[in-house]
């Protein structure tokens, strides 16, 4: 019974403690290595990204008569979400470090940038193009917003 209770009372004693922690290295790699500074990202990124669903559906009406423009093929589908994905992310994107302006406005208009951009991958997901349709002007409002303050002029 006695070496029973000495391995008892060792590990009590002996529970509470645990290894030092390892020190951090020197030196760590960032997180993130942005590429593209924001003049190309809306250029390769953003751009075509907003085009594809801001022309994924369209209404015109001409002298033969209303013009429907839709996705109607699970492809068509799959391109206007992919392409809203693009969109949602490319906030996150405008967030990092070195490319937020600011971490007031710039912050703010880059998330409602991400939210309007997740509303169309909603859309495009339930297969709603009268949804759709309505979130592009929210999206396009939401750059023009970020544009005005921060694009120069000439840019």
């Amino acid at each position: 019974m006695r070496p029973t209770l000495g391995l008892v009372i060792a590990l009590f004693a002996t529970g509470g403690c645990s290894p030092a922690p390892a020190e951090a290295p020197a030196w760590r790699p960032a997180p993130f290595l942005p590429i593209a500074e924001n003049k190309l990202l809306m250029a390769a990124v953003v751009d075509p990204a907003a085009d594809a669903v801001w022309e994924s559906v369209s209404i015109r009406i001409d002298k033969t008569g209303e013009h429907d423009r839709r996705p109607r093929t699970d492809a068509e589908w799959t391109a206007v979400r992919n392409s809203a994905v693009t969109l949602a992310e490319s906030g996150n994107l405008l967030m990092m470090s070195p490319r937020a302006k600011d971490d007031d406005q710039w912050m703010k208009m880059s998330r409602a940038f991400i939210e309007t951009s997740f509303k169309a991958l909603q859309a495009a997901q339930e297969r709603d193009a009268e949804k759709l349709l309505s979130v592009g002007g929210e999206i396009d409002e939401a750059c023009e917003n970020c544009h005005v303050k921060y694009m120069p002029p000439g840019y």
